[in-house]
């Protein structure tokens, strides 16, 4: 199920006052995921096919529309808002439009994938810096993923996926003629893109996928764009042809110097600066350590700098509160408020430490997926 997010709230308040509450079902379905790999819960049970997607349709709303506390101060008519969604299959059904295929499979680096997924909704509406929230299966949690890259025309995105948890291993395993369960969005506020002269954009590792439709939007706006990107090791690069197309000077470092200068991100920044070079926008998206001390630069060298932030999220809507992050003193929520925020009003310190909530939870989890996987292959074998 493919599940078009709401785009403002007129669409929200006509859509909340047509099904007017679903909160016995809905909330249990919406709640009963978890936006960190491993700590997912299944959706009930005994529920019609596909009704399992049910709660991805009441959580494409935003959440200053169809908030939590409206959800619990009134009795919703789920069935009403269950026949949208029904009447929504159907008619994705009787056009013909292809549910959430596999296209085409790509291996990018190590366990790093790239899925170019039929999703014709959300191709034509999303925009750089936004993102969707995918179940893998029936039973599956919900992750946030960046839209990488869209082709309207073809009706496809672009996800690009590291195998780090249950989940993620689960779609890299994905093949071509396999499909997603559900995919909702796009979600999240898009970024700002305009003219600004020069803009620096800073990956590093998984975060080069995000950065990408970034730096090709502000490329398409006019502005001279310098790429530096950031690996451990040159197996772990990825994304630096595609990258190579989008910007007028690229720099690629690696922590071992296996490949292109030996160093980090910030040493390279800081180079481009002696070297004269004035930049007027930066914009920086990577492991959150990197991006931590790239910002405290940026701020020495008085550049601003957008960070796009990756914190624990369930619903995409902003109403679980999980997604939360410290951004100059005050509370905001990276799934309706961002992901993108100023990089030097982030509490860089909270939010990393808010990333280690659920690390034993999910290194159990891999861990049993694995031998599960395990246990099915010497299964197999012995047949």
């Amino acid at each position: 199920m493919e599940v078009l997010a709401p785009s403002n709230l007129a669409d929200c308040d006509k859509a909340y006052h047509t099904a007017l509450l679903a909160s016995d079902v809905a909330l249990h379905m919406i709640v009963h995921g978890h936006g960190r790999e491993g700590c997912g819960f299944p959706s009930p049970p005994n529920l019609p096919r596909r009704a399992d997607s049910f709660g991805c349709l009441l959580s494409s709303f935003p959440a200053r529309t169809l908030s939590s506390r409206r959800l619990r101060s009134n009795r919703f008519d789920a069935s009403r808002l269950f026949g949208i969604y029904c009447s929504e299959i159907i008619r994705q059904e009787n056009q013909g439009v292809r549910m959430n295929t596999i296209r085409k499979r790509e291996e990018l680096g190590h366990n790093v994938v790239r899925c170019v997924v039929d999703a014709p909704l959300v191709a034509t509406h999303r925009k750089p810096g936004q993102f969707v929230i995918i179940r893998v299966t029936d039973h599956g949690e919900r992750i946030p993923l960046t839209i990488a890259d869209a082709n309207p025309e073809m009706g496809t995105i672009s996800l690009i996926v590291q195998s780090v948890g249950k989940t993620t291993r689960e779609m890299a395993m994905l093949k071509p003629g396999n499909a997603i369960h559900d995919i909702v969005g796009p979600l999240g506020r898009p970024t700002h893109i305009q003219r600004f002269g020069t803009v620096l954009c800073v990956g590093g590792g998984i975060g080069i996928a995000p950065l990408y439709p970034i730096a090709k939007g502000m490329k398409e706006a006019r502005n001279r764009v310098i790429t530096v990107l950031g690996a451990r090791t040159h197996d772990l690069l990825i994304l630096e042809d595609d990258m190579r197309n989008v910007s007028d000077e690229l720099i690629v470092t690696t922590d071992d110097g296996s490949y292109g200068t030996k160093g980090l991100v910030t040493d390279a920044i800081r180079s481009l600066v002696s070297d004269g070079n004035h930049i007027d926008q930066a914009v920086v998206i990577g492991p959150p350590l990197m991006m931590k001390f790239t910002s405290l630069l940026t701020k020495e060298l008085g550049i601003p700098t957008m960070a796009s932030l990756n914190p624990i999220m369930i619903d995409g809507t902003g109403m679980c509160g999980g997604c939360r992050v410290t951004v100059g003193g005050e509370i905001k929520f990276a799934c309706v408020d961002g992901p993108e925020f100023d990089a030097h009003e982030v509490d860089w310190d909270s939010m990393i430490r808010r990333l280690g909530t659920y690390r034993t939870a999910e290194q159990v989890a891999a861990d049993r997926y694995d031998h599960e996987c395990r246990v099915g292959l010497d299964a197999g074998e012995s047949r």
